[in-house]
């Protein structure tokens, strides 16, 4: 999660759908080409299938179906990036469909009417970016889904 000063940092910039959001430059491991994904039967929510990466099965987790509300048809890359499980850590591919690119700024603190997989808000040039807090978006992926979701309506 991010903290909650507003001390500049770095932040990689994702893309899905063509809208841009951000993850901390700290948890992105690398951008990865685009691999062979292999699937399985399986009921977690978010997982795509796994990918072979540098010796390692990797999950991926496809973030587009809740923070666009549909899944990811075509993608460029995976974005590798570290989650963390109190004292251990996991790589985790999370497939974007555009350019990435790293940038500097300030985050806003999080309104309490954002989604609970939103840390906060970074401001890149005149737009504002929403920050992915990757752990709440996987971790509570059904809570995800409702704060996504317009009231009343289910999901």
């Amino acid at each position: 999660m991010i903290p909650p000063t507003h001390s500049p940092d770095s932040f990689v910039l994702l893309q899905f759908g063509g809208r841009r959001f951000a993850l901390p430059a700290s948890r992105v491991a690398e951008l990865a080409p685009p691999l062979p994904m292999h699937t399985f039967p399986q009921t977690s929510p978010l997982v795509s299938g796994v990918i072979i990466r540098r010796s390692r099965i990797v999950p991926v987790y496809d973030a587009s179906s809740i923070v666009i509300g549909r899944r990811s048809s075509v993608h460029r890359f995976y974005l590798i990036a570290r989650r963390e499980f109190g004292k251990a850590s996991e790589l985790s591919a999370i497939p974007v469909d555009g350019e990435c690119e790293l940038v500097t700024g300030e985050v806003q603190a999080r309104h309490p009417d954002q989604p609970v997989y939103v840390a906060g808000r970074l401001s890149v040039g005149d737009e504002l970016v929403d920050v992915l807090d990757f752990e709440a978006l996987v971790m509570h992926p059904q809570d995800a889904v409702d704060a996504a979701s317009p009231a009343g309506v289910p999901s």
